[in-house]
């Protein structure tokens, strides 16, 4: 039997895997904007799995087209501060996902802090930092890292790799020395953060966006800021979760990209 035969045979019961996702992902070490795991209830086997970064009607339609059990993302459709009633584009939304048998399940800041599938730490992975420390500190928690690169380099060559981590142009506003050697890393809208890696000492922040205030802090503070993309910085942490569900569980996942500028 060939390893995509045994992939797409294997099954796993939903409430198992939402526990071991919540249990893996710690979801109760610290408070959220939204509820993280199942989101909407959908069939109860689960044999292939569609992730993505966040949901939207699109990726529900592909993942029917795929004939999926089940959505695994980053953003969910539930937010603190939304509305309660149903309708218009949510009620589209969760429709979508009715009529698939779709299960939605989420994980927000569970997947930017996690240790080894995590947003920050993939990323910190890839860029080259070392002797990794917890840092940006929300709710008495860290959700990314700050590092070191084994060998200075110029902020340009600090620019190519977020290039190629992230696949997207990173917007930088200088500020830094021209040999970068410390960086912070929280991925998505985490831009009041900086105020953090500048207190730290840190030669450079990267993170996903950037607010109009922070050309002139980076500038007077002497600390580098790069926005490498809110949806760019945070598509490693699902991938990464998907391929990790394969091996535990050998489900089928395909990541649908659905690219963002942002």
């Amino acid at each position: 039997m060939s390893d995509k035969q045994q992939n797409i045979e294997a099954r796993v019961d939903r409430d198992e895997l939402v526990s071991y996702l919540d249990t893996y992902l710690d979801v109760d070490a610290g408070p959220d904007f939204c509820p993280n795991g199942l989101q909407v209830e959908g069939t109860p086997t689960i044999r292939r799995l569609v992730t993505g970064v966040s949901a939207c009607r699109e990726l529900f339609q592909r993942a029917r087209e795929q004939k999926a059990d089940a959505i695994l993302v980053h953003h969910g459709i539930f937010w603190e501060g939304d509305s309660r009633i149903i309708t218009g584009i949510q009620r589209r939304r969760v429709a979508e996902l009715i009529e698939g048998n779709l299960n939605l399940i989420a994980y927000h800041l569970p997947l930017d802090r996690h240790p080894e599938v995590g947003n920050n730490a993939v990323a910190s992975q890839r860029l080259g930092l070392s002797r990794l420390s917890p840092f940006g500190d929300y709710s008495g928690m860290s959700l990314g890292f700050s590092g070191e690169l084994e060998t200075p380099v110029p902020i340009a060559s600090l620019l190519e790799r977020c290039r190629s981590v992230f696949l997207q142009e990173p917007l930088c506003f200088p500020g830094g020395p021209e040999t970068v050697s410390t960086v912070g890393l929280i991925s998505g809208g985490a831009e009041s953060a900086f105020r953090q890696a500048i207190a730290a000492g840190l030669d450079a922040y990267i993170t996903g966006e950037a607010s109009e205030w922070v050309m002139n802090v980076a500038r007077e503070a002497g600390t580098h800021f790069i926005a490498a993309g809110h949806y760019a910085t945070e598509r490693l942490g699902v991938q990464t979760l998907g391929e990790h569900l394969t091996e535990k569980f050998g489900l089928e996942v395909c990541f649908e990209e659905i690219p963002n500028p942002v």
